[in-house]
Order: structure tokens, then sequence, then C-alpha cells
């Protein structure tokens, strides 16, 4: 017995301090005696988890439960720019076209705001990643409400008007500090645009976009309850693959499908208690999702896109993000697929398998699988 203990602390030895201890299924903690008699029981209004996709099997290949934990093999932030082959692969695509009725756009109809909100782009930055990549932060102010919104660009053709826009009384140094410049900074440089850089603003393939609500609890703090950290990084990972025309990732502060981080917190307290992530909302009086996607349309606007091809496994999406008036118009939805369902690593959870089975019931989402 005292062997096995030694190999698990020399196993989680490996680990970094942020990862709990492996858990030891023989040895349970902090659980009820009458709960442990019911331990493997399915819950009574719930299917088995035999009843998941295979690319939602919570076994390894030699038949072992996997623990419910973040895999070592995939930890937040991972930014994107990897080079093995297998990672350069672009994701599957199909064409789209929400003006006729079997277009691939879903079936539900979308809360679309009337008139798109006003929104404006008040300073871009050069972010390095630890993989050399690159990309440009811009952060947004609008006038339906006090967050602020976030464009991550990937390429140097892809810019803001609003952003561009001359404004009154600044100098050139004011401009360059909130980063409406051409071309790159350096130690020295005394004006914001370059001669010969207006090339960048030229027009390139239809860019890749992925509409992102910030999870805090799977971006930051590791939750193995979602995908959504996952997603992020596959969406930025594909934006900076070798030969892309880049892309933007519109970074909604969307917090628990709208209804914030709070309120998030109780729903997983539900879900603990029987409920799934719907149910949970529910429960709080919440819409099941209450996001809105009319800041997203307006953003992708400013930055001059409108024509996209959409990174997304929800079909209703598409046409929520499309705008009132179809001022973006998306060409293609383009499949996510991260890690996890790759076999490729990724979160592997009791948890994250029920999310995922709660999108594909209940939310309508398609979720692809690429098994090579």
């Amino acid at each position: 017995m005292a062997e096995g203990h030694d190999q698990a602390r020399e196993h989680d030895s490996h680990l970094p301090p942020f990862y709990s201890p492996r858990l030891n299924p023989s040895a349970p903690h902090n659980v009820p005696e009458h709960d442990l008699k019911t331990q493997g029981r399915a819950h009574p209004e719930r299917p088995q988890a035999s009843a998941l996709p295979s690319y939602l099997s919570l076994s390894s290949s030699e038949g072992e439960a996997l623990p419910g934990l973040v895999s070592p093999a995939f930890t937040p932030p991972a930014t994107p720019g990897t080079a093995t082959p297998a990672q350069n692969r672009e994701a599957a695509s199909v064409p789209v076209d929400s003006s006729i009725p079997d277009g691939g756009c879903g079936s539900k109809k979308p809360r679309l705001l009337e008139v798109l909100p006003e929104v404006t782009c008040v300073v871009r930055a050069r972010i390095p990643t630890t993989t050399g990549t690159e990309m440009f932060l811009h952060l947004y102010t609008n006038n339906v409400d006090q967050k602020e919104h976030l464009a991550i660009v990937f390429g140097n053709t892809i810019r803001s008007s609003s952003l561009d826009a001359v404004r009154s009384g600044e100098t050139e140094m004011d401009r360059m500090i909130r980063g409406a410049y051409t071309g790159r900074l350096y130690p020295g440089r005394t004006t914001s645009q370059l001669p010969g850089s207006q090339a960048e603003a030229a027009k390139s393939d239809t860019p890749l976009v992925r509409i992102h609500s910030e999870c805090y609890t799977g971006e930051t703090a590791w939750s193995a309850r979602c995908d959504c950290g996952e997603q992020l990084d596959e969406a930025a990972r594909l934006m900076a693959l070798p030969g892309s025309s880049g892309g933007v990732i519109v970074y909604l502060r969307q917090e628990g499908r709208g209804i914030g981080l709070g309120e998030k917190l109780k729903a997983y307290n539900l879900q603990d208690l029987g409920s799934d992530t719907v149910e949970a909302n529910i429960l709080l009086r919440h819409p099941a999702d209450a996001r809105s996607y009319g800041l997203a349309t307006a953003m992708l606007q400013d930055l001059g896109q409108s024509e996209i091809r959409l990174l997304t496994n929800n079909p209703d999406k598409v046409r929520a993000v499309e705008g009132p008036n179809r001022e973006v118009v998306v060409k293609e939805r383009v499949a996510m697929v991260p890690l996890a369902w790759r076999g490729k690593g990724g979160i592997k959870s009791a948890e994250v398998g029920e999310y995922l089975r709660t999108k594909i019931e209940k939310m309508g989402h398609m979720l692809s699988m690429e098994t090579a």
C-alpha cells in the first residue's frame, strides 16, 4: 500500500504546482458513507456514460477511468504557433447561406438588435507570443455596456477604421501610443505613417473569425467543466498556421453565457447537485443562453470584414453574427475540433463529457471529430 502512495507522489512531483494531487479512486475523501454506497450507479434521470458518443468516452485505451483533472499535456495559457505536422492541418469547413431556409445556419431565430451598437477601438498593441507568433490586441468601448471587449487580430492586413481615424488635437506620438500606426514601432520613430506601408490594408482572403465569450474558469482557473480554454487556443492555432491569411478572435465579455461569473459559480453548484448546464441557468431564473452578438458584428464591421469564415460548431450562431441586415456575411462555417476530441491530450473529465452532451442534445451544436 505504501508503495502505491509513493508512486502517486512521484507522479505528482512532475505536475505543475497548480494541479490537484492525482485522485485515488480506492480512497475517496470527504464523501459521506451513504453516498459511497451509491457510487457507480447512474443518476436515475440521466443516461449512463456508455451512451456518450465514442469521442466523449472517459476511458483510456487500457480501460481505466481517466481522472477528472486537466491533462498536463495541455495547460492554459497555450499560445499558438506550434509546428508539428498534425497541428499544421486546417479544420474542415462547409459553405453556408443564411438567406435560404436550408442554408446550414440552424433552425433557431436568434435575438438580433434592430440597430448595431456603436463601437470604438481605443488602443491597439502588438503581442508577441512565447512561440514567436505575433498578434495585435484591439480594445473596444461601446455605447451599450461598460465592458471592454477585445479583438485579437492575426496578420497585418486587418485594420480598425475607428482606430485609424484622426482625432482632434492629437500628435503623431499620441497616434503611435494608441496603436494607430503602420509598419512596426522602433526606438526613435517620429511618424505614425511609413512610406509604402499602406499596402498593409490590402484585402486578403476571407478571414477566419471566432466569436469567443469570456470564460474565466476555463481559460484561467484550469477548469475541466468546459472546453472553452481549448477552443480559444485552437482558434489561435488555426489563425497562426503557416500560409494562413490571418483572422480575428472577437473576445466578448459575456461570462457564463451572459449571466456573469457569480451566477455561473452558483450554476456550478447546481450542476454538482444534479442539474446540467442548461437546467442550472434556468433554475437561477436566467435564459439557457443570454448572450447577444451585436457587438461582435459591429466590431467586425469596424475591422473592415464584410465576408467571413466563422469558426463554430453552433449553426444558429451564423445568423446571430451576421447582424440585422446581414452587415457581415458568413460564407463558410468551419468546424471547431479541440485537442481532446482528437485524442491528442486536452481535457478529459466526467464534467466536460456531460457539458458536451448537453451542447449536442439541448443546444443543437454539431460536434465534429477528427480521428487521424
